[in-house]
Order: C-alpha cells, then sequence, then structure tokens
C-alpha cells in the first residue's frame, strides 16, 4: 500500500472509468508495486489485539471479537476507539469541523540509522500538521511514532471529497499514506 504507485506506465494519472484522473476512491493507493513492496522500508504494524477497542466500540458480542483475536475477550473492560485511530497506513476522515489527531507508528524494515522527512500534501479544505517532521530509526526494528491533525480550514470545500498525503522518505525509499477526506454539512 505505502510503495504503490500512482500514475501509469506511460507516467500520467491513473485514470477512472471516464478517463478522468482517478480519486482515492476509485484507485485507493494505487497500482501495487512488488519490488518496492518486498523492501518497502517501514511498515504500519497491527497485531489481532489492537482491532479489540475498535471492534467492542462496534458493539460485537465478547465471544465474536475472541473468535477473531483468538482468546477471551471481555468488551466492557476494553475502550473503544474510532477506525481512524488503528495503525492504518492510510487516514479516512469524515469532517464536520473539529480537529482530529490521530497517531501511527512506523516500523522500520529498511536501513539501520536512517531518517526519515515528511512531505504533506494536505487536501483541499483541508489543514494537515505532522509531529515530528522527521522520524529517526538508529537499528532496524526500531519503531517511531508520528500524530497527524487534520484541521478544517476557513476556505472550505468546494467538493463533498478531496484527498491528499503524506509521505515518508529517504533517498532509499518512499513511504506514501493517502488521505481520503469526506466533508459532512
Amino acid at each position: 500500500m505505502t510503495t504503490a504507485y500512482q500514475v501509469n506506465l506511460k507516467g500520467n494519472p491513473i485514470e477512472d472509468e471516464s478517463l478522468q484522473p482517478a480519486s482515492v476512491f476509485a484507485i485507493g493507493s494505487g497500482h501495487v508495486n512488488p519490488s518496492r513492496a518486498n523492501d518497502p522500508g517501514l511498515v504500519y504494524d497491527i497485531l489481532p489485539d489492537d482491532y479489540i477497542p475498535y471492534l467492542c466500540g462496534l458493539n460485537y458480542p465478547n465471544q465474536e471479537v475472541g473468535i477473531l483475536v483468538g482468546r477471551k475477550v471481555d468488551c466492557s473492560k476494553e475502550k473503544s476507539i474510532p477506525e481512524a485511530q488503528l495503525n492504518y497506513p492510510s487516514f479516512s476522515i469524515v469532517f464536520g469541523s473539529t480537529p482530529q489527531t490521530y497517531t501511527r507508528t512506523l516500523t522500520n524494515v529498511g536501513k539501520a540509522n536512517s531518517s526519515y522527512d515528511v512531505e504533506i500534501v494536505s487536501p483541499d479544505g483541508v489543514n494537515v500538521k505532522v509531529e515530528p517532521k522527521k522520524l529517526v530509526f538508529p537499528k532496524l526494528g526500531d519503531k517511531s511514532s508520528y500524530s497527524v491533525t487534520f484541521t478544517r480550514t476557513t476556505k472550505g470545500a468546494i467538493n463533498n471529497t478531496t484527498q491528499g498525503f503524506i509521505r515518508w522518505y529517504t533517498a532509499d525509499y518512499s513511504v506514501r499514506s493517502p488521505i481520503a477526506v469526506v466533508f459532512k454539512d
């Protein structure tokens, strides 16, 4: 997902069924690049137990959540989280007027002694703030977290949906996370 292409073999934007540049809603992260997926640099790890607060918050019965995670679960003891708080390599934001902040954790599977800078392409009508602006990984397997705050701007949204991305990069790696925004007014 994080190493996918957003252009076709001719270097042009991927098109939708009407031959227009496809939105994130049509292509997701893009076309898979198997060689880059084999050596992505960074990964967004998520384990079955990480889904427990989300599934319990959706009011799944204890037994069904337990089947998914392979152990007994008591949802009454779990704190609920929204889908957007899962450690996914993408952001799906439904916007009213309240800013939203989410945290993601990346694991270094690329090279030791690496540091990644961030590039932010904010969706129209949204300010995206990422902290910190640089992630440092002294060793393979090291983890580093960042937070992203999405704030609706006064310029507003012309469309009901918009898109952007966050990209962590070095000279050797590019790790892209798409942002899909739906405005509700």
